[in-house]
């Protein structure tokens, strides 16, 4: 009883690269319980092709399924799925990603089996045989550390905190058999707004706006420092920008918004109330640019300029852009 489980998000016939980290933290955890790693992956008609590429993150053996109803995210068979394989392994251990998807069915699986569940971790090891985990609390000002007395310990991991690792694993497929039409629960559609950058908590360079902007025209400078930065940037907002109607809520960052860890956040214009930083704390540098040289922003960040975000945005935007065009 020492495999660990890992539910493989799939959107738009693709694995998602939360796909991979919830994978890859897997495989490290199952190597310290000395057991393999076990995918599930559901997805619509070719979805299984797709799912192959675990073995490249140390998916020992992938299971999946693939139905014209499991095109879109089907709550029921994701369920009857991971409990199938729970089941048939033994595991020790359920990965989840702390996405919108994962939070819902690492609930769900936790309410069919019966067990404890660890939401947003930042951390995963095994201590005398048993799962252990830390996870922020108190909105991120004190962190907790758990450990698992059953088994299957569930766990969902935050995205972007464990590194995505390959690594060989023994990819063998095999097909779960899964009857989405037997479902109470059916996912009709999804809509969406026009999306051209990534999600905030995708994104590995997150620039973030407060209300030291002003005027939601100001964005423009914001826009053209997410493009300077990359495709591997985008943009993000403070609850009282959100409040606003400035940004959309999609970008809000905070305890009542997204959970973002990305390598570097941009804070730009935003003081730093506690329900932001919890949202943000665990960026891996964070560059702050206010006015108020006493603003709490500056506690966290590794980087703090104090000045007028009009005339340090810009100049940074040309700084980048120097640099990229220079080759640097």
């Amino acid at each position: 009883m020492a495999d660990v489980i890992a539910y493989a998000e799939f959107r738009d016939g693709a694995l998602r690269p939360v796909a991979r980290e919830t994978v890859s933290a897997a495989r490290a955890l199952a190597d310290e319980l000395g057991g393999g790693v076990v995918a599930v992956a559901l997805g619509g008609p070719g979805s299984a092709d797709a799912a192959l590429e675990l073995a490249n993150f140390g998916a020992d053996r992938i299971l999946t399924a693939e139905h014209a109803d499991l095109t879109n995210y089907h709550p029921d068979a994701a369920v009857q799925a991971i409990k199938s394989a729970s089941e048939a392994t033994e595991a020790a251990a359920i990965v989840f990603p702390a996405s919108a998807r994962g939070k819902d069915l690492a609930a769900r699986v936790a309410g069919r089996l019966n067990r404890s569940l660890a939401t947003e971790v930042t951390e995963l090891g095994v201590e005398d045989g048993s799962v252990v985990v830390t996870r922020p609390v108190y909105a991120g000002k004190a962190y907790a550390k758990l450990r698992f007395r059953a088994a299957p310990a569930l766990i969902s991991i935050r995205p972007n905190v464990f590194p995505v690792v390959e690594r060989q694993g023994g990819g063998i497929v095999e097909t779960l058999d899964i009857q989405p039409a037997d479902a109470r629960t059916r996912v009709t559609g999804i809509e969406g707004g026009a999306r051209e950058r990534l999600d905030v908590r995708e994104a590995d360079i997150v620039v973030a706006g407060g209300r030291g902007l002003q005027a939601p025209e100001h964005w423009e400078m914001m826009d053209d420092l997410v493009d300077a930065l990359g495709p591997q940037a985008t943009l993000g907002a403070s609850r009282a920008v959100v409040d606003a109607g400035w940004r959309p809520h999609g970008e809000q960052v905070g305890q009542t918004g997204k959970v973002v860890s990305p390598s570097l956040y941009f804070a730009i214009g935003i003081s730093g109330a506690i329900q932001h930083l919890a949202g943000m704390r665990t960026a891996n540098v964070i560059v702050a640019v206010n006015k108020d040289p006493e603003a709490p922003i500056f506690g966290v960040a590794n980087y703090g300029i104090v000045g007028d975000a009009f005339e340090v945005v810009p100049r940074l935007t040309e700084e980048i852009r120097t640099l990229r065009d220079s080759g640097g």
